[in-house]
């Protein structure tokens, strides 16, 4: 692979594992230096120190600690987010607030911590993994779907702001990643659903999609890494589908 991103500064969050992870080692390849950004702190060191990158051990969650906070990175990838499925009416009002602050509130203060440096040097890529619910809705994920909504607005605006210093500003929206995270899910669709496990990748995740199977990560960080380099310079306020055909519908 080509050093593209020798002497780049990235910071990828939730970059201990799934796409984070296997984000966080495309850009190393290509010649970045990663800040591994993760709750979990002994796996986000152990990806970094494979990948010659550094950690950061953070709950980005706690959105007040990190208004203040200032990074110096040319790249951005706004990646942590978690799932909860549960009716509207069921839905735990706390869980509800923590995700918007892990998934919209925390990204738009990282950006926000960014940018100074990106105007500076007169460069920066901001890339949000959002999500084919970031441009659909599903029953049952109104937490993660009303942040992925609101990220593509942060995103856009990042676009429009960033574009006279050489920022560009992208989400990316897959369908089901075959991550711990969708893994998770599998047993409350089937709950909320009212159907066996077994029948839930077919019956629920895949049915929108005319591609039968789940995306892997390494596809998803292969379009993070061509979003972050030069050739990319005319991409900006855009949301690049890696669905399976699903938003086609």
């Amino acid at each position: 692979m080509t050093q593209e991103l020798q002497g780049r500064r990235a910071l990828v969050t939730g970059g201990a594992s799934g796409i984070g992870e296997a984000t966080a080692r495309a850009l190393a390849a290509a010649g970045a230096h990663v800040i591994v950004a993760d709750l979990n702190g002994d796996a986000a060191e152990a990806v970094a120190s494979s990948i010659g990158g550094e950690a950061w051990r953070v709950d980005l969650s706690d959105t007040v600690a990190l208004e203040d906070v200032s990074l110096d990175v040319d790249i951005l990838v706004n990646n942590a987010g978690i799932q909860h499925v549960s009716p509207i009416e069921d839905f735990d009002v706390e869980r509800f607030r923590f995700i918007q602050r892990l998934m919209l509130e925390a990204p738009f203060l990282l950006v926000r911590a960014a940018l100074p440096h990106m105007y500076a040097g007169g460069f920066g890529r901001v890339i949000n993994l959002s999500s084919v619910h970031g441009l659909r809705a599903s029953p049952f994920k109104v937490a993660y779907v009303t942040a992925k909504h609101g990220l593509e607005g942060l995103s856009k605006v990042t676009a429009l702001e960033g574009g006279p210093h050489g920022v560009t500003s992208n989400c990316i929206n897959p369908g089901y990643v075959r991550t711990a995270l969708v893994e998770k899910q599998i047993a409350d669709q089937a709950r909320v659903h009212g159907i066996p496990e077994s029948e839930v990748v077919e019956k629920i995740m895949l049915t929108e999609s005319a591609v039968k199977r789940m995306v892997e990560p390494e596809e998803v960080a292969s379009l993070v890494l061509w979003l972050a380099g030069d050739r990319a310079g005319m991409v900006t306020g855009a949301s690049y589908t890696m669905d399976g055909g699903w938003s086609a519908r």
